[in-house]
């Protein structure tokens, strides 16, 4: 594509519409480096899991969350360094170049963000504020103002709706529970359950958390006390039931304390992987599909206190990055038996902790 047709691109991408050209499948991986405030962008060649770099767009402040709208035409990035708010990206399918767009202030410093299924709304938990929050989303994919704010205990962690957008769900670390949200999509509203959704023991410190594609289970990583619990999630209903707690240590374990971050499932559901910052680990899990109860599969090192990773669409590789770390390793994922390799290391900025990939099979007219 010629530099015309990228800018005019660019252009409609700006408008919140589609670009009408012919492109190849495309992947790109977006890494937030707090510290150098800045953001790593790399294509991914599929064929064999190598990066290439694309650009580095600074941002100016302490940049971690991120997340992509449900087209994947917008990437929002929250800036946890004063004045609070989120940048809305615009994203270039043709090259994955990053254009920005605009702010919005944010409630407070926001530990995770995400977006509702229509793409209408944003939403963030903030782990000092101790709350969660409601951006309202534009036609033309840009965050505007907060429209709500709801408190919570201590440590609000993260937040993500339920597959079927009726309810947002949010762990809350310092008060070891995780809640339950009644979402109404017509205006953003949330109105909290009276009690939670699920209750942890004491000191658990409840963090990350995803759905399985199936909507049958849902998993949730803890902080505090190195676990990770596998939940029966009744879709009807939009209720857990508790199936299993594992261990995400690894089996020579000789820190202070556990110090669990972030898990993701493959997109087919078979293997899940959590990440341990202590050990400086990834715990690799096989899925049983009837039961979602996990079986270790092994244990692997990777960048120094691993605060974020991500898995692409295809399912074949593993990013992960490291806070005390300027490198980003890349992994081949068995797909039969979930073995994680490396296969590539690549520079970064500092303070990395959050990685976002996106793939865009063709652009068409919507």
């Amino acid at each position: 594509m010629n530099v015309k047709g990228v800018l005019g691109a660019t252009a409609m991408l700006i408008a919140g519409a589609s670009v009408s050209c012919v492109s190849q499948a495309a992947t790109y991986a977006y890494v937030s480096n707090a510290d150098s405030q800045d953001i790593s962008v790399f294509s991914l060649d599929k064929s064999n899991g190598s990066l290439a770099p694309v650009e580095t767009v600074a941002v100016g402040a302490t940049v971690m969350p991120m997340t992509f709208s449900p087209n994947h035409l917008r990437l929002y990035a929250g800036l946890r360094s004063k004045p609070y708010r989120v940048v809305s990206f615009a994203v270039n399918p043709l090259d994955g170049r990053l254009l920005e767009l605009s702010t919005a202030p944010l409630a407070d410093s926001m530990a995770y963000i995400s977006t509702d299924a229509s793409g209408h709304y944003l939403f963030s938990a903030s782990y000092g504020g101790n709350l969660l929050a409601v951006n309202r989303i534009g036609a033309n994919g840009v965050v505007g103002d907060v429209q709500q704010t709801v408190k919570t205990g201590p440590m609000a962690h993260a937040i993500r709706n339920a597959p079927d957008n009726r309810f947002v769900f949010a762990s809350v670390l310092g008060a070891d529970a995780w809640l339950r949200l009644k979402f109404d999509a017509s205006n953003g509203q949330l109105t909290e359950d009276a009690t939670p959704a699920y209750s942890l023991p004491p000191k658990s410190g409840p963090r990350h958390f995803v759905f399985s594609p199936d909507h049958r289970f849902a998993y949730l990583i803890d902080e505090l006390d190195g676990k990770l619990h596998v939940l029966a999630f009744d879709s009807t209903r939009d209720t857990v039931k508790p199936v299993e707690t594992v261990s995400i240590l690894p089996p020579n374990f000789s820190g202070d304390k556990p110090w669990g971050a972030d898990l993701h499932l493959t997109p087919d559901g078979r293997f899940l992987f959590a990440s341990e910052r202590t050990s400086s680990t990834l715990a690799a899990y096989k899925v049983n599909a009837a039961s979602g109860k996990l079986k270790r599969i092994g244990t692997y090192q990777t960048e120094k206190q691993p605060r974020g990773f991500n898995i692409d669409p295809s399912g074949k590789y593993l990013l992960a990055v490291g806070q005390l770390s300027t490198s980003l390793s890349v992994y081949n994922i068995d797909r039969k038996t979930g073995e994680l390799s490396a296969i590539g290391q690549y520079p970064v900025g500092k303070g990395a902790n959050w990685v976002e990939i996106v793939e865009f099979d063709g652009i068409t007219n919507e």
